[in-house]
């Protein structure tokens, strides 16, 4: 059984918020449009695979916390 915790509703708020700061995510954009065009570089898929993964565990953080606030993302 998973062990429970009490974490403050501000801090729970502020966790389902969290995105790709603008610029980062405007980057993720064009390395998303490079690959989906086949342009991309070794060094630029390494980034983009990263980004991706951030990306997905930022998401995958949110939607508990939305969860726990009784919210859908």
């Amino acid at each position: 059984m998973p062990a429970s915790i009490q974490a403050p509703v501000e801090m729970v708020e502020t966790v389902a918020a969290l995105r790709l700061p603008p610029k980062a995510d405007r980057h993720l954009q064009r390395l998303m449009d490079r690959n989906n065009d086949g342009q991309l570089t070794a060094p630029e898929r390494e980034e983009f695979e990263a980004l991706v993964e951030l990306s997905e565990t930022m998401a995958i953080v949110r939607a508990q916390a939305l969860s726990l606030l009784g919210r859908f993302p």
